[in-house]
């Protein structure tokens, strides 16, 4: 690693939420830290949020005498869109893709179904709940309007209410990747988000990639026991850390 071009570089999304200087990086090797360090050093960066491959356990335990935090452990399954695509039954829910104006019903859809979700910045007791909260519906949101933030929002109608959405993106080598599955409370248990994963699988088939992912925390078992009955299979894994550096004098505190 250069110290030119360390793998790391400032968030101004999560300044913007919560009003402090924050930077990300994904993390390799242990070798990476002392550049990443000195980065958040000269930047005066006071939340770093750090990722690294769950079998680099070495990184991981050098994070942690540096005193990071572990927030949550990502795992991601994989789908070879080469492979037949099983057959979906008959279903009052149509999969379409969003429209023009219903970006503020994604909005509210999302608020629903990810009110509470332990992601890593809810599992941080240092960041606010609140501004937490509003992170999902904001990425729906902007989900819907630009493509710099997803490919393709799908939509699951039933008897003309909106009922879940998806949002997908096509990624270099090929492959898809499902990043954000809301289904609201209303709806959940009738096998709507099973709908999404097809129709997110089609996307991708229809964009000409090869194959497609999924990610979710490692305690989230039910939508993994979803992804394995379609066919999908495990491929990797990673840790999210957080760490906080002192603020510089006269500083306030995270949480207000």
């Amino acid at each position: 690693m250069s110290e030119e071009s360390p793998p790391v570089a400032l968030s101004g999304v999560d300044e913007e939420r919560f009003g402090i200087r924050t930077a990300k990086t994904s993390l390799l090797t242990s070798e990476d830290l002392p550049g990443v360090m000195g980065f958040c050093e000269q930047n005066q960066v006071r939340g770093l949020i750090a990722r690294c491959p769950a079998q680099n356990l070495r990184v991981a335990q050098d994070m942690e005498k540096l005193g990071f935090s572990l927030m949550d452990t990502l795992v991601y399954y994989s789908f070879d869109l080469k492979k037949p695509l099983m057959e979906e039954k008959a279903s009052d829910f149509v999969i379409r893709h969003v429209m023009p104006g219903e970006e503020h019903a994604v909005r509210a859809m999302a608020e629903e179904s990810f009110r509470n979700y332990p992601g890593h910045y809810h599992q941080d007791r240092k960041l606010e709940k609140r501004i937490s909260d509003e992170i999902y519906p904001d990425w729906a949101f902007k989900s819907c309007l630009s493509r710099e933030v997803a490919d393709a929002v799908l939509v699951a109608e039933c008897q003309g209410k909106l009922a879940a959405f998806a949002t997908m993106c096509a990624r270099s080598g090929g492959e898809g990747e499902g990043l954000l599955f809301g289904v609201t409370p209303p709806f959940q248990g009738r096998g709507v988000y099973r709908l999404l994963m097809a129709g997110g699988m089609r996307w991708c088939i229809e964009s000409g990639l090869s194959s497609m992912v999924v990610s979710t925390q490692v305690t989230n078992t039910a939508v993994q026991k979803v992804w394995v009955r379609l066919g999908f299979e495990p491929c990797r894994s990673y840790y999210t850390f957080h760490k906080w550096f002192d603020p510089p004098e006269g500083g306030g505190t995270v949480v207000p």
